[in-house]
């Protein structure tokens, strides 16, 4: 399975509305609940309308289009960072995940994911 990394940093916001997000941006994830609005975006694109965010994280998808009916991509994924003591945030598309971690450890989670036979593209 491949990797793709991402070449930019992330953070992940809370806000109280969606009115400030720039939807032209290349890269946003937005979720609204009962109990909030979260926004995964480029540090860069951060609305200023942010109640609480935290800064320095990158991230990588995995290659390709995943069918519904595959099971435990993720869970593997996250068990091989966590069996490393790698924290993640993970987000889902329709076509595929994508799994970010802190830039201090996002290095040594590619190095370990190669190392389980992942390819990083």
């Amino acid at each position: 399975m491949k990797l793709q990394e991402m070449k930019y940093d992330l953070s992940v916001c809370k806000l109280s509305d969606i009115e400030d997000i720039d939807i032209s941006r290349e890269f946003f994830f937005i979720c609204r609940t009962d109990e909030e609005i979260s926004l995964v975006c480029k540090t860069e694109d951060v609305p200023r309308n942010a109640i609480e965010r935290d800064d320095g994280w990158r991230g990588f998808r995995i290659k390709g289009v995943l069918d519904f009916s595959l099971i435990g991509i993720l869970s593997k994924l996250s068990g091989i960072l966590a069996e490393n003591k790698i924290g993640i945030f993970a987000v889902s598309t329709y076509n595929t995940d994508y799994i970010l971690v802190k830039k201090k450890n996002f290095d040594r989670a590619l190095e370990v994911l190669s190392a389980a036979g992942y390819s990083i593209i």
